[in-house]
């Protein structure tokens, strides 16, 4: 296929070729892979600055996304991609394959500098979806870290972070100049520009930007080396329309809840003390209700009980609807494909299982797909596969939950997307998704959410 960049496209392919530490933050669907490989291209065979180019991304992007792109696009089919996943045999192998760029997971990081050390071969190092180096007390930050200055090009590329995801940048932008913008420190970082947030104790969970002007001036420090695109400016996509399905199920079944979720809460304030919460116990008992919620329950041994079939009959009319269309669900728990995959074997559904299941989906071939917010998340293009979207089980993590989403609705999709929300009235899942749709941040919205039913229960059981 011709490639005929757009104006941001062929800005954000110049920023990089420019500047040897760049930041794209780029919203979902403008295209930042196929801008980076231009890139690549040019560095690698024009100007001959770049001899091998390390790509590192989510499991699921490097097995297939860089490669895939570069055999898309008729300016990039010469561009030789070696794939460095499966055993340590196999990513050795790999390794050992002379091609221009080296795709691996993030998690084989540590393995990675532990394999080539002070002799590393990388003049130019891609960080895909650099989020997931945002922890600068993570294994991978740590290791990659100690090659950097091996590296003479760096690149990261991620999405448009929200005002109190800003505090995630610091490991980032570490990554392109070694903190020479933000602080050698992140602990000097955190305390100019940010206010702690939800904690427990000396740990705090989150921090808020400290004022109006926050914003302003970190985009300000990092403004020469860093651009930022919203996809709202720039692409004309065709509509999205989100839609709630409220699934109601018997009356005997709501007072099931009701006792589910006091039992759960005395358990909670049983193992907290002095009834403080921890963010661990509040997804405990949250991932609890949200099984109750899709309709089936874990038990100790990891074997569940099946509730109610709610949710199993709303996605059957969204089914039935479609009418032979392609359908994406998301769910959240192995118990839902369990039973989705039961209940309607006629749809052939099929999990979400690599580089061959995306192609299959994307050339038609499946009805029904099945994937875990997670799994297909960051960088994978689905668009042309379908325009209906479930989320059978719903998430608190606004970023999974925007990244999924976007998955159908982005550059290339010709259809109006339509994503479904399947929510049980009475129960956790309304919480979730007014935290999801007032784009709440995910450990306050969390946080609160447990807390409100931990006063519902106190309120229904005067004795406590």
């Amino acid at each position: 296929m011709q490639y005929t960049a757009h104006k941001y496209q062929d800005r954000a392919t110049r920023h990089i070729i420019e500047n040897p530490a760049a930041g794209l933050f780029l919203e979902m669907g403008l295209g930042k892979t196929v801008a980076t490989l231009t890139a690549i291209d040019e560095l690698v065979y024009q100007r001959l600055e770049v001899g091998k180019v390390l790509v590192v991304a989510p499991k699921r992007v490097t097995e297939s996304t860089w490669s895939d792109e570069v055999e898309k696009w008729d300016h990039l089919k010469h561009l030789r991609v070696s794939v460095v996943l499966g055993t340590a045999k196999k990513r050795k192998a790999a390794l050992r394959e002379d091609a221009d760029i080296y795709a691996i997971n993030r998690e084989n990081i540590p393995w990675l500098v532990g394999e080539y050390g002070l002799d590393w071969p990388f003049d130019m190092v891609v960080i895909d979806e650099s989020t997931s180096f945002k922890n600068s007390q993570s294994a991978r930050f740590k290791n990659l870290r100690k090659v950097l200055p091996l590296s003479t090009r760096k690149v990261i590329l991620t999405g448009t972070p929200a005002p109190n995801k800003l505090v995630d940048l610091w490991a980032q932008l570490y990554i392109l100049d070694q903190g020479e913008r933000l602080g050698s420190h992140i602990t000097k970082f955190r305390n100019q520009y940010f206010n702690p947030g939800h904690g427990s104790g000396h740990v705090v969970y989150e921090y808020k930007v400290k004022d109006k002007n926050t914003e302003g001036a970190i985009s300000g420090k990092i403004a020469d080396i860093c651009i930022s695109m919203k996809s709202a400016d720039y692409l004309d996509l065709p509509e999205r329309i989100n839609q709630t399905v409220e699934v109601t199920v018997p009356p005997d079944v709501l007072e099931r809840y009701k006792e589910f979720k006091k039992e759960k809460v005395l358990e909670l304030l049983e193992e907290s003390d002095d009834e403080v919460i921890t963010a661990a116990n509040a997804a405990a008992l949250s991932n609890k209700l949200l099984q109750f919620a899709n309709g089936a329950v874990y038990k100790e041994d990891k074997s569940y009980t099946e509730i109610h079939d709610g949710k199993l009959d709303a996605l059957g009319d969204i089914l039935e609807a479609a009418n032979g269309r392609p359908v994406l669900c998301f769910y959240n728990f192995k118990s839902d494909v369990s039973r989705i995959t039961e209940r309607f074997s006629k749809y052939a559904p099929e999990l979400i299982a690599g580089k061959e299941s995306l192609r299959r989906w994307n050339d038609g071939k499946i009805q029904l797909l099945l994937a875990h917010p997670k799994s297909a998340g960051h960088g994978l293009n689905m668009q042309k596969g379908g325009n209906i979207a479930v989320f059978y089980g719903l998430t608190w993590s606004l970023e999974e939950y925007q990244q999924a989403g976007a998955r159908l609705h982005r550059q290339g999709q010709t259809c109006v997307v339509t994503v479904y929300h399947l929510a049980t009235l009475g129960t956790i899942d309304k919480k979730v998704l007014n935290a999801l749709e007032g784009k709440a941040s995910t450990q306050d919205a969390l946080m609160d959410a447990v807390k409100a039913i931990v006063d519902e229960v106190k309120q229904e059981t005067p004795a406590l």
